[in-house]
């Protein structure tokens, strides 16, 4: 009889063993999949709020139907300008053939696309890129989009610093004939700096790895000096 009793002692607590492990599993199981729900739950809001931010900018007045730059002259032949106020080979550019490319505008023979991307922040100290490229959408609010590009590439800080400030931005702009309290406001609210955002993940998207990069009707131009661009807007056209 006791003999009996043991083996039905021994068998209970098998039984109540293997319960135990049962629902420790459940519950092991059902952690799991609640972590589970959790982490895809998190990363949906992450995607939502991600693409809320990619779609929450204001593009300034002028730009293109893509939000991707600001549009200068209305010429058969497109060219895409990508340039970062903080680039050094940027002013350089400016410097030989600036003049070339306004001059196209004014012929009428190209519309200029220019995306002032900000690629350089890492190489400033105040995020000067993103906040001279919001600036130049102040700018194009303004109406002086070209005229602050050019003051900027002139007065450009080096690479490294802190870049110019401000109250320096406003009063660059202010010496273009910009409204020194409208463009102050737009540019220390940073109004356009989500636009900004915008303009470098699309440029970046499309390939743009460096800066000046110029493009006639989406084809790379790899001679920028001021004939070769007038030569790919006359061949393109």
């Amino acid at each position: 009889m006791s003999s009996r009793k043991g083996r039905n002692e021994a068998a209970r607590v098998v039984r109540e063993q293997m319960a135990r492990e049962r629902r420790r599993k459940r519950t092991l199981w059902i952690s799991v999949a609640a972590v589970a729900v959790l982490v895809v739950a998190g990363l949906i809001g992450w995607s939502v709020f991600r693409g809320q931010q990619a779609d929450g900018y204001t593009a300034p007045p002028g730009a293109n139907d893509t939000g991707t730059g600001v549009v200068l002259g209305s010429g058969p032949v497109t060219i895409d300008l990508y340039e970062d106020y903080l680039c050094p080979a940027c002013k350089q550019f400016q410097q030989v053939s600036g003049d070339t490319i306004n001059q196209l505008v004014d012929e009428g023979k190209a519309r200029v696309v220019f995306h002032p991307v900000a690629y350089l922040d890492r190489f400033s100290t105040t995020e000067y890129s993103t906040r001279s490229s919001a600036a130049s959408g102040c700018a194009a609010e303004g109406g002086k989009f070209r005229e602050f590009s050019d003051a900027l590439f002139e007065r450009q800080p080096p690479e490294g610093g802190a870049g110019l400030s401000d109250d320096q931005l406003i009063d660059i702009g202010a010496g273009v004939g910009l409204d020194r309290d409208d463009f102050g406001s737009c540019v220390r609210d940073g109004k356009y700096e989500a636009w900004t955002e915008h303009v470098t993940s699309e440029a970046s998207r499309a390939g743009i790895t460096g800066t000046p990069t110029v493009q006639v009707n989406g084809k790379p131009v790899a001679d920028r000096s001021p004939d070769g661009i007038r030569a790919a807007v006359e061949a393109a056209g």
